[in-house]
This record gives structure tokens, sequence and C-alpha cells, in this order.
């Protein structure tokens, strides 16, 4: 039986494109192992005949949605453990045309660091996640593979007095997190984690192993807040430790729609940003049983860090936000180490050993991004409030998170993080499902699209600004070829605004061939 034209074109593709990357891969092993100047380069090797390879592939992969039978896998995965293996890794992968993707903790939230349509190697970090705090002089060593709770741990078992403006999450790892910025309970007294790196270990495209002595400036800047992946491999970071008390205090205020949150979270937006710089108080979103049966309301959790005692805090909220109705019996005095538990949703009295451990709940998501500068009127709010009640928001959650403080103080050019005054606060969009198939992934896609879409009139214009730690290709691509400047500045403009020339004069003086990419990265140009 003859096949249609098209499908022997496709197979005979098929055939070509499978032998062209058997071959490549074959090449760039023979070429690790040819140029390893130890014998343990092969303990760190995973292929697919390797029994080992989908326990290593999946065990950094935090979202389902990119590992299914028709995502595409790497050829390779390189584990290093020390810095030499990444420069023979590098050196290999440019010889014999492999992509590297670099990978620290796994959360990129559309998959890049795993997952590429050309011939690839992943570049995990893992082994690479020593941590050594200085105490006397305020600074920690960080490897780009340990985790931020891996970070806290240590921080903590030095010092009851020190801590690090990083995020909640504590299986992030440090490497993806600092790169592009980093935030959490403490930055609006101590800015991002990025805000706090002083010095960097980075591979770059030539093999060369740089500080931020032998790096220059340019490429310091460049990967504080600029997605580090896209100039080179970074190692290790120093970064600059913070004071915080022995006492904080913490507390969550739940109000849903009967209870006006509506007006309470309205007015919010006038102070969050405004607050003393101890204070912290997020929103988190999400839909809620009714108390009237059958019917369904949105929550409002107000979620809050204070650097110091209650006795200081109640008389502040009264003051600044009467509105929410704070009480003692809100409150929980804790250390900042238990802050860390509090927030990553550790029960009461967990051992600070969770801290270490990587492993987490895995569910499919889609996740978006936005800046708000004047605050959502009520009726702006009643709009929200109706897409959480239809039924793929069953498991759907808006994160507010308030600006101000030392964020508005810092220039929007110190690193190439953007998002600096004028801002009030942050918005994260996440919806969740657990359904297999394509159907459930299009619905739920589908439905944080369109409240996205909603949303636009209400928050950041010209452009519309996003997080790049929030990965979201639906703000646009890179192609494999060239990328014009002006294709680029289209993606370029939304996260890094002014930077964004900067950026592309370190891209083209330090990665001229564009070796390091990604799909949401700074391009090759062709003016």
């Amino acid at each position: 039986m003859k096949l249609p034209v098209s499908l022997f074109v496709f197979a005979l593709l098929f055939s070509f494109l499978s032998a062209t990357s058997a071959h490549t891969h074959e090449s760039f092993l023979r070429c690790l192992t040819l140029h390893s100047r130890n014998d343990s380069i092969s303990e760190v090797i995973y292929t697919s005949s390797n029994s080992s390879y989908s326990f290593v592939l999946e065990s950094s992969i935090r979202n389902p949605r990119f590992s299914t039978p028709s995502t595409p896998k790497p050829l390779v995965i390189v584990t290093p453990l020390v810095v030499s293996q990444i420069q023979e890794i590098l050196s290999c992968a440019q010889k014999h045309g492999m992509q590297v993707r670099v990978r620290s903790g796994g959360h990129d939230y559309e998959g890049l660091s795993y997952v590429s349509p050309v011939p690839f190697v992943i570049l995990d970090m893992i082994n690479l996640r020593n941590i050594s705090v200085d105490v006397e002089n305020s600074f920690a060593w960080v490897q780009s593979g340990a985790t931020l709770g891996e970070l806290y741990y240590e921080i903590a078992e030095q010092s009851k007095t020190l801590g690090f403006p990083a995020g909640v999450c504590p299986t992030v790892g440090a490497g993806g997190h600092f790169s592009g910025g980093g935030y959490g309970t403490i930055f609006r007294k101590y800015g991002l984690a990025a805000d706090n790196v002083i010095d960097a270990h980075l591979i770059d495209v030539k093999g060369r192993f740089l500080d931020r002595k032998s790096m220059g400036e340019d490429l310091f800047w460049a990967i504080r807040g600029g997605g580090g992946a896209s100039f080179g491999v970074i190692v290790a970071w120093k970064i600059k430790l913070v004071p915080v008390p022995s006492t904080v205090t913490v507390f969550t205020v739940n109000k849903n729609l009967e209870q006006n949150a509506t007006k309470i979270l309205h007015r919010w937006q006038y102070v969050a940003d405004k607050f003393d710089k101890d204070l912290f108080i997020r929103v988190v979103l999400t839909g809620a049983n009714s108390s009237q049966e059958g019917k369904k309301t949105v929550q409002a959790a107000f979620n809050s860090l204070y650097l110091g005692g209650k006795d200081k805090l109640l008389p502040l909220m009264q003051e600044s936000f009467p509105e929410l109705g704070l009480v003692s019996e809100d409150c929980k005095e804790m250390s900042w180490i238990q802050s860390i538990l509090y927030f990553a949703g550790f029960p009461s009295g967990q051992s600070l050993d969770v801290l270490l451990n990587r492993t987490l709940t895995v569910i499919s998501y889609k996740a978006k991004s936005d800046y708000v500068k004047n605050p959502i009127p009520e009726s702006g709010l009643e709009g929200i409030w109706q897409r959480f009640y239809e039924k793929e928001a069953e498991s759907a959650e808006l994160i507010l998170t308030p600006y101000g403080g030392k964020m508005s103080e810092i220039s929007e050019s110190a690193i190439p993080f953007p998002h600096r005054a004028g801002n009030i606060y942050k918005i994260q969009y996440l919806v969740y499902w657990s359904e297999e198939g394509t159907a459930a992934t299009e619905s739920h896609v589908s439905w944080i699209r369109r409240l996205y879409a909603y949303m636009a009139p209400y928050v950041s214009k010209s452009p519309r600004e996003a997080y790049i730690n929030y990965r979201d290709l639906d703000i646009g691509t890179n192609n494999e070829g060239n990328t014009s400047y002006r294709q680029a500045s289209i993606w370029g403009t939304k996260y890094f605004k002014n930077n964004f020339k900067r950026l592309v004069h370190v891209k083209t003086v330090f990665d001229p061939t564009n070796f390091f990419r990604n799909e949401q990265s700074i391009p090759p140009l062709s003016w």
C-alpha cells in the first residue's frame, strides 16, 4: 500500500531528525568522556537508556503540563559535581550543536528550564548546592542548586537575628530566583533578593570562570534581575544578609464578600504600599462556599508579617488600616525562621528540617502576572468575583503583593528589575487542575486568559508589565532563528522597560552567537 506523499515526507523527516539527534548526542557524550578532567563525569550523565533517567528528569518537574509523552525530552541530563564539569558540558554542547537548559529548582512556570524544541541537554545544578554563612560579616555564598528552604535553614542554624529577603516557597532554586529578581515578605524593608547580591561566580560562553571583578559591572548588573541563564551559567551567589528582630508577628484575617471583603480590599489598595516598611500585608483571593447553602462566595485572606511584636503592630494597624478589624487574638508572635514555615503553609510546631525537603505536591497549573498603579474600583473587583464563580476557577487564586517601602526608593535602573516607584501592588494569577488530558488543560488556560483580558483596563499599560520569574509564553516568544530588535523589544519592554537596550548590549557583547537562549530570553539581533 502506498503512503500519501505528505505522510511519506513526514516519516522521512522524522527519521532524519531522529538519526541526527542520535548522532548529536552520541558525539556530545564522546566529547565529554574524551575531555573530562576526571573519571567522575560518567557518574553524572543520564541518557534515556539509563535506568535513572526518568527519575532524574522528573525529580524537579513541578508542572505536569510539561511531563507528557509528547513533551520534548533532553537527549542528555548532566548533574555536575564540580565547576570544571560545567565548563566541559558547555564546550562539548557548542561543538556538537546541543542547546543547554540550566535547571536549579525546576519551578519555571513554562518548563523552560527542562524543555526545548531542539536537541538539548539539561544542566541540572542539584549537586551544586553548598551554602556558606559568615555571621560576623553578614553575608553568605549560595550555590545555584540550593533551594530557598536550604538557605533559610542554614542561616537559622548560624544566627537568630539574620535573614534574607527572598521568596516564601522553600523548594524554589536560588539560581533562577535570584536571577529574575526574587521577592518575599521582607522586600518592602530590604528590597529584592537580587538587590542584595554582592558578588557571583559565572561560567561564560567561552568557559571562563568569572567573579564580579573579572566579569565587569555590565554583566554583573544584567544577571541580577535580567534572567541569569541568558548570559551564562551562574554557579554561586554572594548575598548580603539582613538583620531581623528576635520576635516577629504574623496574622491571617479572612474576609468573604458577606463580611465586606470588597470594601476592605478596595481600602487596602490605598494603604498597602504606604504602610511602615516593617509591615507586609498581602491578599490571597480564592473561591469559597458561602454561608448560604448552595451558593459561592469569594474569600480575601489578608496575610501579614510584621518585623516586631504585636504590642507595636496593633496600634499601627488601628491607625493605618482599622477597616480590617485586627485584634490581639489574630496575631502570633514567633521568630523570623518560624515565619518562613508559616508563610510556606506548614503547621505550627513543624521541625525546621522540613525546609530541607525538596519534594512537593505536583499539580498542573498556568500562571500570569500584572502590576497595578491605580486602585481598582469596586465595580472592577466585582467583575473579578464573577469569574471566580466559573467552574474552572474551583482551584484558582489571585495573590496581591504590596510594593512601596524600599522598593520605591531603589532606581528602576539599579538592576534590570524595573518595577519600582509607582507600583501599588503586583498580581499573580494562578489556576490549578488535577484532571488529565488536553481538554482540561485548554479549559483552565482559557479561563485564566479570559480573566487576564478582563483585567487590561485596571493594570499597567504601554507596556503592560509582567514579572520575569512568572514566565508566560502568552506574552510572546523568540524564534529559533534571528529575531529583530523590533520583535524582541515588544517582549523585552514588557519586562524591562528602559533597561532593555542595556540588556541587549550586554547580551551582544558576552554571548554574540546566542548560545544561552530560550523561548523568552534576550534574543539574537539583526539590526
